[in-house]
């Protein structure tokens, strides 16, 4: 199942090249990001990322309206991306809020009772963040698809995947693998670049094993130089093109056909062209 609906975010992909933009705003914003980081240091860096998530978060929520009603331009991959902005940002805002409370209870129970192993409290939180992550997963696109709201569509999302378990392992599992492929082919691209442009520089340089272990991030990139920093900049952008789309489109694909497939689930169709919304969303056509 999860490979026929690959195949169908391709073929989509293929077919709306609009659906790209998204990839094209997360890929620059990831580049500015790291460009950023490490120009200008982590003040300005921190401050971009946050501004950079909530834009993106424009694109990606319209780019799923875009592929609900199977057809749109810019316009309506903006207005879409506005119209649910904050079906998709309350969400996200509640599961960050869960995972950090689970966080804090355990820092509170563990120095209550003397333990004091930060390790301990990070592997349980992270164990605790990951099944909360995979449950809520389909929340933007209950959201979109079913116009839900906040609580709704975490509420449906996590009945869907119950319901759907064994098929939404089967996707997890092609999900992961489409990220690890691209970011491994990335890593490929990215050393075979680097090496033809820092060949002066990397030549000379030999590290015994002990250096290579001691050797930290702030070094090699000491080391790339600006000329470096810029050429991991564009892989960057170029990984994220990619990944953004193929991602999204995917879970688009795979989340419609679980929903069509259950019984509470409907997926909006797309209204009639001639008409507008009030100021509560309402469509009236003409």
């Amino acid at each position: 199942m999860a490979i026929k609906e690959l195949k169908e975010a391709l073929i989509l992909l293929r077919r709306m090249p609009l659906l790209w933009t998204t990839g094209i705003v997360g890929g620059f914003l990831a580049a500015s990001l790291f460009l950023t980081l490490n120009f200008y240091g982590t003040f300005f860096a921190g401050r971009l990322l946050i501004i950079s998530g909530l834009v993106l978060l424009i694109f990606t929520t319209g780019m799923l309206t875009l592929i609900r009603d199977n057809e749109g331009d810019l316009r309506a991959l903006l207005a879409g991306g506005t119209r649910y902005y904050f079906r998709i940002l309350l969400p996200q805002v509640v599961i960050g809020s869960v995972v950090i409370l689970f966080f804090i209870l355990l820092m509170v129970t563990f120095s209550f009772f003397g333990i004091s192993d930060i390790s301990i409290v990070t592997a349980l939180t992270f164990g605790f963040m990951i099944p909360t992550i995979i449950v809520t997963f389909f929340y933007d696109t209950a959201a979109i698809f079913e116009d839900r709201h906040v609580f709704d569509s975490i509420k449906h999302s996590i009945q869907l995947v119950f319901t759907h378990m064994n098929e939404v392992i089967i996707f997890l599992f092609v999900y992961a693998v489409i990220i690890a492929g691209i970011f491994f082919l990335s890593i490929i691209v990215w050393s075979f670049i680097l090496s033809i442009f820092l060949y002066d520089k990397l030549k000379p340089m030999s590290l015994n094993e002990t250096q290579l272990q001691t050797f930290t991030p702030d070094q090699f990139i000491a080391l790339i130089g600006p000329g470096g920093i810029w050429i991991t900049g564009v892989i960057l952008f170029l990984a994220l093109f990619l990944l953004l789309p193929v991602l999204y489109t995917y879970k688009a694909c795979f989340y419609k056909k679980l929903a069509n497939g259950t019984a509470k689930g409907t997926i909006i169709t797309q209204q009639p062209t001639t008409g507008e919304y009030d100021s509560k969303g309402r469509w009236y056509k003409y």
